[in-house]
């Protein structure tokens, strides 16, 4: 299922076809480093990434769009193969449902710098605003400086650190949302 497209990415849900791909951005520390709970790792077989890749394709077909885990597909004909993933996911803490949105973005090495987070950030959060969902928070690793500017990109306001999510200390920036009438 296709989300939306942008001047140079398309967003649509990772498929089966996609493993090879998905393997290849999820098997390497550089992106592995900064995602989920300690011990971080990479995946480290074919196996792994399927399992994986399984349960997000499970996962995006509960989710009603705009959420969900979107592969970032460049439009450009070298392009075809995801470069990384644009999430928009409800958040859950200790007491369960929180009734808040996270954005995140994770990118391949070679998608690195070209301003595909950001641009996929922003055609989601519109997304978003058709949607009725008033304000997101983006959660970095302490360390992310790339992903914190991202988020600053994207006007989001440095709330400073949290231990709120997922049993880690976090930077959380948050954006509110101008709704649109559906």
């Amino acid at each position: 299922m296709e989300l939306t497209r942008t001047p140079r990415l398309l967003l649509r849900h990772w498929e089966e076809a996609d493993l090879p791909a998905f393997f290849d951005i999820y098997s390497r520390d550089e992106v592995t480093r900064w995602l989920g709970t300690h011990p971080r790792r990479a995946l480290a077989t074919a196996d792994e990434a399927r399992e994986r890749l399984d349960r997000w394709i499970a996962g995006g077909r509960r989710l009603g769009p705009p959420l969900g885990l979107w592969a970032m597909v460049p439009l450009s004909p070298a392009g075809q193969q995801p470069v990384g993933t644009l999430l928009l996911m409800p958040l859950t803490d200790a007491d369960g449902p929180a009734g808040l949105v996270e954005i995140g973005w994770h990118l391949h090495p070679r998608g690195q710098g070209q301003g595909f987070a950001t641009e996929a950030a922003e055609a989601v959060l519109a997304a978003a605003a058709g949607a009725g969902i008033g304000q997101v928070l983006a959660l970095t690793d302490l360390d992310n400086v790339r992903s914190q500017a991202v988020a600053a990109r994207l006007d989001m306001l440095d709330e400073g650190t949290t231990s709120r999510w997922y049993g880690l200390t976090t930077r959380q920036f948050r954006k509110s949302i101008v709704v649109r009438d559906r």
